[in-house]
């Protein structure tokens, strides 16, 4: 079976692997299509795509990973990008300078707790155009505050933590809008995070977002079980949605997922990435 990973990070935003890294290592992992979707930039794609030409048999999808505000904050992925498209750049840097305001609170809210983290020092560690929350984590691990990223978002940077501030996020349709606008497809990632937590109301989220203009649902993915897989599924299917899978892979930041395979529960056929294809095609026949 042809392997794929949709859903990959590099230090363009919070991985810990440069492009050519990620590239290497997929190949390594026997996976025949990589789709790099970086938060909020599409930085590491050429690269990416360079390091692939000199390789065989690796396809490289250039993608990205939008935040939204829909009950909380949802993710939505973009996928068969064109990163050429100054539009689509502009709104990215809208979307950089949303995650710029929300990491110069942070720093302020560390300040109350005499933990001294300068724009400067996450520049350092980020290499890249999108600073995260994980860049904050390597450097309290530096500085001895914690000892691993794990308890670093646990006392700090997850939601309800002592440092963490919510983000600006736009509306899915706003995302989704942009993705396809670009003539690319939009997919829900994740969807296990979402507020919504029994059958009926992920459908009507997923309704919802359909409508919007969503293509796909991030059936397989790292944090989800056997049970959300099959309800994920299930629902894909009824409402034509397409079943997409991805990893999430960071690296060093979440060392406990592996490129192509997730904790191990992955396995994701390239047939799922048909179907990606043939949306690209009805989207695009009828603009």
């Amino acid at each position: 079976m042809k392997l794929i990973d949709l859903h990959s990070h590099t230090t363009a935003s919070d991985g810990s692997l440069t492009p050519t890294e990620l590239v290497n290592l997929a190949k390594e992992r026997g996976l025949t299509a990589l789709a790099i979707t970086d938060h909020d930039t599409i930085a590491g794609i050429p690269e990416a795509i360079e390091r692939a030409n000199s390789l065989k048999d690796l396809e490289i999808i250039p993608g990205v990973e939008i935040s939204a505000d829909y009950q909380g904050e949802i993710h939505i992925l973009g996928y068969f990008l064109n990163i050429h498209d100054k539009k689509f750049l502009e709104q990215l840097k809208k979307y950089q300078a949303i995650r710029d305001n929300r990491n110069t609170r942070m720093i302020e809210k560390f300040k109350n707790y005499n933990i001294h983290i300068s724009m400067e020092d996450l520049l350092e560690v980020a290499k890249g155009d999108s600073i995260a929350r994980p860049h904050f984590a390597t450097i309290l691990v530096k500085q001895g505050i914690v000892k691993d990223h794990k308890e670093a978002f646990k006392k700090y940077l997850s939601e309800g933590a002592l440092c963490y501030v919510e983000k600006d996020n736009v509306h899915p349709a706003e995302a989704i809008s942009v993705i396809n606008e670009n003539g690319g497809v939009a997919v829900l990632a994740h969807p296990v995070f979402l507020k919504a937590k029994t059958r009926s109301a992920r459908k009507k989220v997923f309704n919802e977002l359909k409508y919007l203009g969503l293509s796909g649902i991030e059936v397989y993915h790292s944090d989800h079980n056997e049970k959300d897989i099959q309800m994920f599924k299930e629902l894909a299917e009824e409402l034509g949605l397409c079943i997409t899978g991805g990893s999430d892979f960071h690296g060093k930041p979440k060392p406990f997922i592996n490129l192509g395979s997730g904790r191990g529960n992955l396995a994701i056929s390239y047939q799922y990435l048909d179907c990606l294809y043939q949306k690209k095609m009805e989207r695009n026949s009828h603009n």
